[in-house]
């Protein structure tokens, strides 16, 4: 069952990145490139998670995962500071 809802994780991750980022292609407005941009570091995020329980269990993974979602959620951050004029 959790091997499920690691799956379920990266692909709604991973549908929510192109759909920002089409949105972005769209209209052009910045503030989706940046969410659109979290997004992907969280799909890898969610790819390195089920590498890491369900690929290679005995390897520990837990810095790369750590790594990307630092950068995604910096990434939005920074996009959010960069687009509050």
């Amino acid at each position: 069952m959790a091997e499920a809802v690691y799956v379920l994780c990266a692909l709604t991750s991973a549908a929510c990145a192109a759909l920002l980022l089409r949105g972005y292609r769209a209209s052009g407005h910045r503030l989706l490139f940046w969410s659109g941009l979290c997004f992907v570091f969280l799909f890898l995020n969610n790819v390195f998670l089920v590498m890491d329980k369900l690929v290679y269990p005995g390897v520990d993974l837990s810095l790369v995962r750590t790594s990307f979602s630092f950068l995604g959620v910096g990434t939005l951050l920074f996009g959010l500071i960069w687009e509050s004029d």
